[in-house]
């Protein structure tokens, strides 16, 4: 039997993060490590835990979730922490910086639990988790933020087919929907995405999806 996947929760909001320390340590294969209430002690708690996942909300006393997220998974962390950040809706503005400090996901606080189990098992394997819907509305909001670089698409070390599918993905489409737009198969969609992520050097979709606004390939 595999170990649990560790998890480690931050809200500042104690029934909040009583449900949410609830609904993890019922499942199986999910461990709380442990829980906090602002970020300076997550960024404390997750060195010496080391957690597998830390669930971080951005409105937070002491140290905000986005700055905490970028001392734990931001540019040059020598050991970084997988972070999924869980917030509300109307905090959106901060969602785009929350990426940009390294998180690996985002989901909102009103998302069914499943949804939530299945983000926090998504980012502990390694992948990047932005709800479709979440990416056309924040991302695609404050894009005018991102600025384009000198390069143009076809400096990129893309195939037009790679381009095509990094267009998709940086306009919100799940690797189902972009099998069925593209009429290939999901695993192929699969190979394409790891290819980008590994021809461009970037750790997963989310940094994909803030790539492509940089070059210009979607507005």
């Amino acid at each position: 039997m595999t170990d649990p996947i560790r998890v480690l929760v931050c809200d500042d909001q104690a029934l909040i993060r009583t449900g949410l320390v609830t609904i993890i340590d019922a499942q199986p294969d999910l461990e709380v490590a442990g829980e906090c209430g602002d970020g300076r002690s997550a960024v404390d708690l997750a060195g010496r835990l080391r957690p597998d996942v830390v669930v971080m909300d951005i409105r937070m006393p002491v140290l905000d979730g986005i700055e905490a997220t970028r001392l734990l998974a931001g540019a040059g962390v020598s050991h970084p922490v997988k972070v999924l950040v869980v917030t509300t809706f109307n905090l959106d503005e901060y969602v785009y910086e929350a990426l940009r400090a390294g998180a690996s996901g985002f989901l909102l606080k009103d998302a069914p639990p499943v949804q939530l189990l299945q983000g926090i098992r998504t980012v502990a394997m390694g992948a990047a988790l932005l709800d479709p819907e979440v990416t056309r509305q924040l991302v695609g909001r404050y894009a005018a933020r991102i600025r384009p670089t000198e390069d143009t698409p076809q400096d990129l070390p893309l195939t037009p087919r790679e381009l095509e599918v990094l267009r998709l993905i940086a306009n919100g489409l799940s690797n189902n929907e972009i099998a069925a737009t593209l009429v290939i198969s999901r695993e192929t969609v699969k190979t394409f995405v790891s290819r980008i992520l590994t021809k461009l050097g970037l750790r997963d979709r989310v940094q994909a999806v803030v790539y492509a606004y940089r070059q210009g390939l979607v507005t």
